[in-house]
């Protein structure tokens, strides 16, 4: 149940340093010191915010168990204010996933593994990280919640399954580096992301968190842009430069049942015909019974 419809969020766009763990978790603490004065209660970090991104051969020695000191000391974050954060996580396998963590009151509420790891153009996830293969909403103090990482919001069905299970937040953590320039010289990622995060707010009358890293690594230029979005589409807070910043904004989280009311989208989707259709079109790609 949630207590107040009020909200107070922040949004950490930060520039961590490469492999180095140590430093970018004392970071963090100063981030978190820095939000609670602020009042907020809800902090989300970004992509690999405890790494950096592009690790490459780093990714063993960054990565973290989901048991250990290292998790104990991740869970401390969030004695005064819930966290996500970005890390490298080994499963008793070894496999590697980059993951979003979502603490609450000093413990670890919900794990999302990112699905969709890119490979074109500079990127070469699949290389070093295995892919998740779910997306699941969880309860928060505030509402359900649902996480994807970076390249996941550029795949439709993500939001969409998010979506049916009723969240009233879609977080996204992203390490996404400036590419392309707009006719009128605006950066083409800025462009995109900003049309592709609103678009996802509006569509599935839900807020919207995008919080995206800023700095310098391997020659690529993070360009920042962390937003957030009502559930109506509009922007309620952004950082259009590309400087480290808290990006703060004030929730009222009863916006999404007015939206719904106004707009029940959801409430119109068919999800039998979806899961029917789809059914079919799987049938047709691979030819199995149908």
């Amino acid at each position: 149940m949630i207590k107040d419809s009020r909200l107070a969020v922040g949004l950490v766009q930060m520039d961590p340093a490469l492999g180095d763990r140590a430093r970018n978790l004392e970071r963090h603490r100063q981030w978190v010191r820095q939000a609670a004065t602020a009042g907020v209660e809800l902090l989300v970090f970004p992509e690999l915010s405890l790494t950096g991104y592009f690790l490459k051969d780093l990714v063993a020695e960054s990565a973290i168990s989901l048991q250990g000191t290292v998790m104990d000391e991740l869970r401390g974050l969030s004695d005064g204010l819930d966290v996500v954060l970005g890390a490298v996580i080994e499963e008793p396998d070894h496999r590697y996933f980059n993951a979003s963590l979502y603490f609450s009151r000093g413990e670890l509420v919900h794990v999302h593994r990112k699905v969709y790891l890119p490979t074109y153009g500079m990127f070469d996830e699949q290389r070093y990280f295995a892919g998740g293969d779910r997306f699941r909403s969880f309860k928060t103090g505030f509402g359900r919640a649902g996480i994807l990482v970076c390249e996941d919001i550029w795949h439709l069905s993500s939001a969409y399954i998010l979506s049916l299970e009723g969240v009233d937040m879609i977080i996204c953590p992203s390490a996404s580096p400036g590419r392309g320039v707009t006719t009128d010289e605006r950066l083409g990622t800025a462009e995109s992301y900003g049309l592709v995060c609103r678009t996802y707010a509006q569509f599935l009358t839900t807020f919207f968190l995008y919080c995206n890293r800023v700095g310098y690594e391997d020659g690529a230029n993070f360009w920042g842009g962390s937003m957030v979005i009502g559930p109506n589409g509009d922007i309620i807070a952004q950082q259009e430069d590309a400087d480290e910043a808290l990006v703060l904004a004030n929730l009222d989280l009863g916006d999404v049942r007015r939206e719904r009311l106004a707009n029940p989208l959801l409430r119109d989707e068919r999800l039998e015909l979806t899961i029917n259709e789809l059914r079919r079109v799987l049938h047709e790609r691979t030819r199995k019974p149908f």
